[in-house]
């Protein structure tokens, strides 16, 4: 579906929703809102003078000639630089850091007759300090820097029930959510929760047994210049609940990005001579998703499994795979991913539920050359694309997976959920992770905490880092101090295994090296509280 044709379809389902609100009333009027506050203490881990980071340099370009490193920036990484990594797992210089966040959200939500809905809600997600009015040195005063604050972050209307049938509309910007948000969800979890909402259209069938939603959700616009070079995100879920307590989801997620991608801009010989070789020709990325869930209960027992596999062009990746001056422009997305759940709620004081689970997301790491591709001025380069988390609201670990885009690797815990009082719920949990495709390092040596390479021009030459990422801890304490307040407490240990000291492509979806300097365990401290209205 390009450009042109699902404008028309959402333009229709916009007449559709318009027609169904021309004779509508208001009703009823209600405002609600949510105020969140979080405060975060990270030791060891960041290589950051603000919260967001600022990465590191771990290996030069000079030192990976020829090598489709990817990621961020062109040839040889990160702006030509070489590889970076966010994190270094050392205790000094900068290593730990505290903020706090907060985010406000004021929502309005106006019921119509004939089964008409509108919702708006505004929100603003802000880090103690961005926005201080006042300078203690000069005493001078300032106007507020309000460029981020205050956003329209949900906007819709909805009609239900349409021609009679259990059928509902929903158009304007909303959050999505499906299953158990483990590939879409409203980045709400932990921390960094920014929120995430689309600008979609969502039709949604619901009956007793059975639902089925079908959305189109504009991610980016290109632009009038261009009739197709939009990013565009579709789907189809349904969700069977007719066996009692159990529920089995079948889905396909599509995201379509047709931004140009060009490695040159030449004259019409040198882009005929491009043609004639086969190169710079990109086609749109194209990144289908299709999986099935389960999950329910069997008595004291409960249980989660989720499995997808990726397929199709994966152009917008391959575009930044670039040892010289051209990318990969036939890389294609080849992965599967699945994660498990599986607990048992005993019927005694505290209802102790112990659990064990796992995650798995397909990775590659080509990152290495032959020597005879090292000869080869025109080796084609071949770019590592690993399982990518879409939208995901799953964190496994907050050293590692802040960002919900851990992959490349696979992860196995193990842990308690109990509840002392009904309104205290304190969970224990241990999560062992290792990489699936481990980097091929320069061959080196070390003295302490420094690499010393033993042939840097020779960059055919490596020797592949460890494949232990690491173990992390954590305890998390939630207190419902009413219906509507709640207390969160966490302490977190990341106990650094030798594959994140020596480093690998983890972050990212597999696109940013996590690495670091030394092997210096990493904590993780945070208080939040949380009120809605």
């Amino acid at each position: 579906m390009h450009q042109g044709r699902t404008q028309t379809v959402v333009c229709l389902a916009l007449l559709v929703a318009c027609t169904g609100t021309a004779l509508a009333e208001l009703q009823n009027v209600q405002v609600g809102g949510e105020i969140r506050i979080r405060g975060n203490y990270i030791t060891n881990g960041l290589v950051r003078t603000t919260f967001l980071g600022i990465p590191e340099l771990r290996w030069p370009a000079t030192f990976l000639t020829g090598r489709a490193i990817g990621g961020p920036g062109a040839a040889g990484g990160y702006n030509g630089l070489g590889i970076i990594s966010p994190v270094k797992w050392y205790d000094s210089n900068g290593g730990d850091v505290g903020f706090v966040e907060h985010r406000t959200r004021l929502n309005l939500k106006a019921d119509f007759t004939g089964n008409v809905n509108a919702f708006i809600e505004l929100d603003s997600y802000d880090i103690w300090g961005e926005d201080f009015r006042s300078d203690y040195v000069t005493g001078g005063d300032f106007a507020p820097n309000t460029s981020e604050d205050v956003e329209i972050y949900q906007s819709y209307v909805e009609a239900e029930n349409m021609f009679d049938l259990p059928l509902r509309l929903r158009l304007g910007r909303q959050e999505l959510s499906f299953g158990s948000e483990w590939l879409v969800g409203p980045k709400d979890f932990v921390y960094f929760f920014y929120g995430r909402s689309f600008d979609a259209a969502r039709l949604t069938y619901k009956t007793d047994s059975f639902s089925v939603d079908a959305f189109a959700a504009e991610l980016a616009e290109g632009g009038p210049f261009e009739e197709d070079e939009d990013v565009w995100f579709y789907g189809l879920y349904s969700t069977c609940t007719a066996v009692e307590n159990h529920t089995f989801d079948l889905y396909w997620f599509w995201v379509r990005d047709a931004r140009s991608v060009s490695d040159t801009n030449l004259t019409w010989f040198g882009e005929w001579m491009e043609d004639v070789f086969g190169v710079d020709d990109y086609d749109a990325t194209s990144l289908h998703t299709v999986g099935f869930r389960a999950a329910g209960l069997m008595g004291a027992f409960d249980y989660e499994a989720e499995v997808a596999y990726q397929f199709g062009d994966a152009d917008q990746v391959g575009t930044t795979f670039k040892p010289f001056l051209y990318g990969d422009d036939e890389a294609e997305f080849d992965a599967w991913g699945g994660h498990f759940d599986i607990g048992y709620t005993f019927d005694v004081p505290w209802m102790p539920r112990p659990f064990i689970g796992g995650a798995y997301f397909g990775g590659e790491d080509n990152r290495d050359i032959s020597f005879w591709d090292w000869l080869n001025p025109f080796d084609r380069p071949e770019a590592s694309v690993s399982f990518n988390r879409l939208f995901s609201n799953a964190m496994y670990c907050g050293a590692i997976d802040a960002f919900n885009d851990l992959s490349n690797c696979w992860l196995a815990r193990v842990g308690v959920v109990a509840h002392p009082t009904e309104t205290l719920d304190v969970i224990l949990a241990a999560t062992y992770f290792e990489i699936l495709e481990p980097f091929d390092a320069p061959v080196h040596f070390t003295i302490g905490r420094y690499r010393v390479p033993i042939a840097p021009m020779l960059s055919f030459w490596t020797q592949e880092n460890s494949d232990e990422l690491g173990w992390d801890t954590s305890l998390f304490v939630v207190y419902h101090y009413s219906e509507d307040v709640t207390v969160r407490l966490q302490y977190s240990r990341f106990w650094v295994g030798d594959g994140a000291a020596e480093g690998a492509f983890t972050y990212n979806n597999g696109l940013i090296f996590n690495g670091g300097v030394d092997d210096k365990d990493a904590d993780f401290i945070a208080a939040e509280m949380s009120v809605k209205f």
